[in-house]
């Protein structure tokens, strides 16, 4: 195939390789499914020291919050942060008109901590990593 163009590996890609591609799926979504009202989403958890000691990064697409990020040093869980940070995260999507969430998380990470705040497993992956599963969960947030 000889049409002028040929494919090139990028070690690390640049900006401007983020945005061409980025860039150009993002408009294309938006042609189909029109604006998507993205907004990111951040809660920290600060120390008195004005620290981040953990927090939740996240973001609102359509009527769907995605959480890709929650984390909390092992010292600090079990002691509700998650389970607020995850409340506050969800509260605001909500008032962005979000109806829905959905993340992923390994089998060693927190797939029963998600499951306890009303989330479901819709799909996971086996030996990813290898011993371990993928699991993408959801949930209604009507």
């Amino acid at each position: 195939m000889d049409d002028g163009y040929r494919v090139e590996y990028v070690e690390k890609p640049e900006s401007s390789v983020w945005g061409a591609i980025g860039g150009g799926l993002h408009d294309y979504n938006i042609q189909q499914a029109g604006p998507d009202h993205g907004q990111g989403l951040c809660y920290v958890l600060a120390a008195a020291d004005g620290s981040v000691a953990g927090g939740l990064l996240g973001e609102t697409h359509w009527d769907w919050l995605y959480i890709n990020l929650l984390w909390l040093p092992e010292a600090l869980r079990g002691r509700g942060h998650g389970s607020q940070l995850l409340a506050l995260a969800e509260e605001e999507a909500r008032r962005r008109g979000a109806r829905h969430a959905y993340l992923d998380t390994f089998s060693f990470q927190a797939p029963d901590f998600y499951r306890r705040h009303g989330y479901e497993v819709f799909g996971e992956l086996e030996d990813f990593p290898t011993g371990h599963r993928r699991y993408y969960l959801r949930k209604r947030l009507e």
